[in-house]
């Protein structure tokens, strides 16, 4: 096995610290750089469990100095170590997690017409919130959906904040970022939608599997481009009358019954 170039670093006046910042402050540096950051132990295992092979490691100068990074740089041709404290002004957490990974985008980001027509699928149609972002791809690789579609406007699929609230999902998901609705128009599969005023209630829906879920605008709901496709409406059941869900709960929901589904098709 070769060793690692290992290159250590203790000025912020470094190229690598300032686009490491740039990677965690601007949500769509990755997009500029090329490259995606993963903050943590929990974030990095899931990219290696899914075969993703890392372009570089990061440690801070403390974690690698006790000797139990080595498990974590294993093939990898380059590791920076950092002084505790620029670990700390890179961190996007509250307690830093003294290591990281530094990926190639190519690798990882699929754009406009890279779409699996049978695929079920999950859109996202101008979610601006990165959490509620995060938690549907979760939602989605847990409940069996391969696919997410995210339309312009949709929060940056690869920006930290999405990465930390999707805890990994994104290795298991086929991600295609700026999609139309042309995209849409290629799936293969029905495409359902939800609203607070028309369509069966979920719990009594015949819904179809394989199919392609769309998500809409935190306020707005689904847009008239993606609503036009839709060949299944849905509401959600809310006895307690409140006017709405958040998107992120709602999706949760909605994959979950077609996860159902999908079970009482194998039974």
């Amino acid at each position: 096995m070769k060793t690692p170039s290992v290159v250590h670093i203790a000025s912020r006046d470094n190229p690598l610290f300032k686009n490491l910042r740039r990677l965690i402050h601007e949500p769509n540096a990755y997009r500029k750089q090329g490259k995606i950051w993963l903050e943590g132990d929990h974030l990095c295992r899931a990219a290696l469990e899914r075969g993703v092979q890392p372009e570089a490691a990061v440690f801070s100068r403390g974690l690698w100095e006790q000797g139990v990074a080595q498990g974590w740089h294993a093939g990898l041709r380059r590791v920076h170590v950092l002084e505790d404290a620029l670990f700390g002004q890179l961190s996007g957490l509250e307690s830093a997690a003294q290591m990281g990974y530094v990926l190639d985008a190519a690798a990882m980001l699929q754009h406009r017409g890279n779409v699996d027509a049978t695929a079920n699928t999950v859109i996202l149609d101008r979610i601006q919130d990165a959490g509620n972002v995060g938690s549907i791809l979760r939602s989605a690789s847990a409940l069996g959906f391969k696919q997410v579609l995210a339309l312009q406007g949709t929060a940056a699929l690869w920006s930290p904040k999405v990465l930390r609230a999707g805890m990994g999902a994104h290795f298991g998901l086929h991600l295609v970022e700026s999609a139309s609705a042309a995209d849409i128009a290629q799936l293969n599969v029905p495409l359902l939608a939800t609203s607070s005023h028309q369509g069966a209630f979920l719990h009594q829906a015949d819904l179809p599997w394989p199919c392609a879920w769309a998500m809409g605008h935190e306020g707005q709901g689904v847009g008239p481009e993606v609503a036009s496709q839709a060949q299944l409406w849905v509401r959600i059941a809310q006895p307690g009358g409140e006017e709405s869900l958040n998107v992120a709960a709602a999706a949760a929901i909605c994959l979950h019954a077609s996860a159902l589904q999908a079970c009482k098709q194998v039974g």
